[in-house]
């Protein structure tokens, strides 16, 4: 390793500067060449990663350091990885993206149980090994602090089965697309993503990690604008004929910018709303509109009458789980819901209109957030459904007798 870092240092490279020009042909200044480790810090931070959570060892030593010169970037240590999943699964909550950093082998596997909980909320959450040297890899060697095989693959394969895209770095000339590749999907598909780096390569230099860096951007929707207004078209004519519409929020709509968007479509319907047993919290239980959750026979009181007398059910981010429809026994219809999910939108059971991106845009990446929630919003004007119609259905109409004292 030592040998390595001294034959860069000779050549000059961490020295370099590149000028790159304007597309008036004027330089726009020079940049310099940073270590692999410089250059995620910077991403990281470029994404919205203000602070990373950690634990130290042998395979993540010269990593952490390269990563810690970034004063943006604080690294907060934890007593083992499991912790530092879960913390950087809650700060990702807050802040739209996180990141866990661990070792390998013994730390890695530590994590997944984490990871698999970020995949299935939707938590852009990146996480960052250390990796064996990447000499190891074709030389057959068995490293400790594994399963004691000298395959060195079997964390970065379990890792692929809870994340949206998982890389090994073990060439420095690979680096740069295999990072940016791995965020970028993070981003775009709101999943974790995984990214290994070979212990011996942190402290390395390569002219494509250059600092300050070109700003990292990608455009998050990738939505095929007919469908969307084939489906806002669709679901705004069913809307029009209703007369007791009812809002229903799913757990899908936690992720960064979902909420919002699903807020303003309720105060623009003014009709009730539900939230599933997964989605307690999603809306405000204090607003006048919220009716309860729907749960079934253990719905909040009259509220799973209500929701399933409502003419349409506007189902936005629901899973519809074993837990979620209490053994698959609700009695909701099809026939009355129109349901949006993460990537198409159903309208009452039959017509389907997919390439649909409802993902969010990140803290710096401007994107669509619920492109059919915003768009139905625009188009629904002025159509005001009166809430009391859901408020009649689901208090009791007759009194409450007293209980009996003996």
């Amino acid at each position: 390793m030592d040998t390595l870092a001294e034959e860069a240092s000779k050549s000059g490279m961490e020295n370099i500067a590149i000028s790159s020009s304007s597309g008036n042909g004027q330089s726009s200044g020079c940049r310099r060449c940073v270590s692999l480790g410089k250059f995620l810090a910077g991403r990281l931070v470029e994404i919205g990663v203000s602070h990373a959570f950690a634990v130290p060892g042998d395979f993540n030593l010269t990593l952490l350091d390269e990563l810690l010169t970034n004063t943006d970037l604080k690294m907060i240590w934890t007593t083992n990885e499991l912790n530092a999943g879960y913390a950087a699964d809650g700060f990702c909550r807050r802040q739209g993206v996180g990141a866990a950093v661990v070792t390998y082998g013994v730390g890695g596997l530590s994590l997944i149980n984490a990871v698999a909980g970020c995949y299935s909320e939707d938590l852009p959450v990146i996480l960052i090994s250390g990796g064996p040297n990447s000499n190891d890899f074709a030389a057959n060697h068995t490293i400790h602090h594994t399963i004691g095989l000298p395959d060195l693959g079997e964390q970065y394969r379990a890792f692929k089965e809870f994340t949206c895209a998982a890389v090994v770095i073990q060439h420095l000339s690979e680096a740069h697309h295999q990072i940016d590749y791995a965020i970028s999907e993070a981003l775009r598909r709101q999943k974790p993503a995984y990214i290994e780096v070979c212990c011996n390569l942190a402290g390395l230099t390569d002219p494509s990690f250059i600092d300050p860096p070109i700003p990292f951007a990608i455009n998050i929707s990738h939505t095929n604008e007919q469908s969307l207004k084939a489906a806002v078209d669709a679901a705004v004519q069913v809307l029009d004929k209703s007369i007791k519409p009812v809002l229903l929020a799913g757990p899908r709509l936690r992720p960064r910018g979902r909420r919002e968007a699903f807020l303003e479509l309720a105060k623009a319907l003014q009709c009730g709303v539900a939230t599933t047993a997964d989605g307690k919290g999603i809306f405000p239980e204090d607003d006048e509109q919220y009716i309860g959750y729907y749960w079934g026979g253990i719905s909040s009181e009259g509220t799973c009458e209500t929701v399933e007398a409502a003419d349409v059910v506007i189902a936005i981010g629901c899973v519809w789980t074993d837990y979620s429809t209490m053994g698959y026994s609700l009695l909701l219809q099809p026939t009355k819901v129109i349901s949006v999910g993460p990537d198409r939108v159903t309208v009452k059971g039959g017509e389907t209109f997919g390439c649909i991106d409802c993902e969010v845009g990140t803290v710096h990446l401007p994107g669509t957030s619920m492109a059919v929630i915003a768009a139905s919003e625009k188009q629904l004007g002025g159509l005001i459904v009166v809430h009391a119609h859901c408020i009649r259905t689901a208090l009791p109409m007759w009194p409450i007798a007293e209980p009996c004292v003996i």
